[in-house]
């Protein structure tokens, strides 16, 4: 159900296809323009499998991926773009720590906080300024 599969798709032998997925063309190629998916492959629900690539045989492409690359045999690929994660069995390093992300909102919030204590400073030196002038030490 609500499967997309373009015209110059090929699929092998034994692909498990589930729904929401889309095995379609990015509009640049000609010709060819969609994907080949190779023998045993499966492709989870929502994937996106985009333009004249191949996915090798005995592959993953997990759920909700955008994949845009060709993918080896025996490889998972998950993510948006799609990435390996799992070739031959073997897990493939990558920094995927999340908490080590860039946080632009939390970035600003110190911008603007260290702007605020700056100006805190300058208007409480202009208080002790202008007390001094008017001889009150009070301020």
């Amino acid at each position: 159900m609500g499967v997309v599969i373009g015209e110059t798709c090929e699929i092998g032998d034994n692909v498990t296809v589930f729904q929401g997925v889309t095995l379609g063309g990015t509009g640049k190629e000609k010709g060819k323009r969609h994907p080949t998916v190779k023998d045993n492959a499966l492709i989870a629900t929502g994937a996106k499998v985009l333009g004249s690539i191949t996915i090798g045989e005995n592959s993953k492409v997990g759920a909700g991926s955008v994949v845009l690359k060709d993918v080896p045999p025996n490889s998972t690929v998950v993510g948006i773009p799609g990435k390996i994660v799992i070739q031959d069995g073997v897990r493939i390093k990558k920094d995927l720590n999340h908490s080590d992300l860039p946080d632009p909102v939390a970035d600003r919030c110190n911008e603007i906080e260290m702007e605020l204590m700056k100006l805190k400073k300058e208007l409480e030196e202009a208080k002790r300024g202008r007390g001094r002038e008017n001889g009150n030490t009070d301020l």
